[in-house]
């Protein structure tokens, strides 16, 4: 980004952004409210700015912003998912809408929900979902496609302490396979536990972006 300004209203959420990071594990940190989320859309071109300049994968944002979204994945925060669809079924429907043939979309669901640890549970009814099975299924439709990279907004959020684990441990193992992730989140210990570079926002500004160990934080 560059100068990336985005306002709602009087309410300034990004205030001249200027930033570049690298491929691999990334982690935005900061309080509710300090524009993680909102960087994201603009990334995603889900929202337009103000005023500024938005690279993603080398692309620019304003004018590539559907072909970008097929090279990425996202995570969103909020409860987002049909309730009278089984796991199996949105997950393969989302690998369809990233142009996956329907019996490669179901093939790539199964074995998707497998590495998550839904493969028992594929068949249930998403309503029938707790939390934590809730947000692994959020997870699994944003990288049934194999993006590039993966935003994931707060994959943590409203998880018992076993089922945090295991969302962090699943963000490890996406650099397995070659996927980059760009991870928000207000909790540091979550990004130190993960992360290779962090951005730390406050009040729609970066105070901090460089590797975890460089700012000092894994200490």
């Amino acid at each position: 980004t560059q100068n990336l300004t985005h306002r709602y209203g009087e309410v300034l959420a990004l205030d001249r952004v200027d930033l570049s990071i690298p491929p691999g594990r990334v982690g935005l940190v900061g309080a509710n409210g300090a524009g993680k989320t909102t960087l994201i859309r603009n990334l995603l071109g889900m929202l337009r700015p103000e005023s500024g300049q938005m690279e993603v994968l080398g692309m620019p944002v304003s004018g590539e912003s559907l072909g970008i979204r097929s090279l990425v994945g996202y995570m969103p925060e909020g409860d987002c998912l049909p309730l009278d669809q089984t796991a199996a079924d949105f997950v393969g429907y989302a690998a369809e809408l990233a142009g996956l043939p329907t019996d490669a979309a179901r093939r790539r669901s199964s074995e998707i929900l497998f590495l998550v640890g839904l493969h028992e549970e594929r068949f249930r009814y998403l309503g029938d979902f707790s939390t934590g099975m809730f947000q692994r299924v959020k997870l699994a439709q944003a990288i049934v496609h194999d993006p590039q990279v993966a935003f994931l907004d707060e994959p943590a959020s409203g998880l018992d302490p076993e089922g945090r684990e295991h969302m962090l441990d699943l963000i490890l193992r996406l650099s397995e396979f070659g996927i980059s992730v760009v991870f928000s989140s207000h909790i540091l210990s979550d990004i130190e536990e993960t992360c290779d570079w962090v951005v730390m926002l406050d009040g729609g500004r970066v105070i901090r972006s460089g590797p975890i160990g460089d700012l000092g934080l894994a200490e």
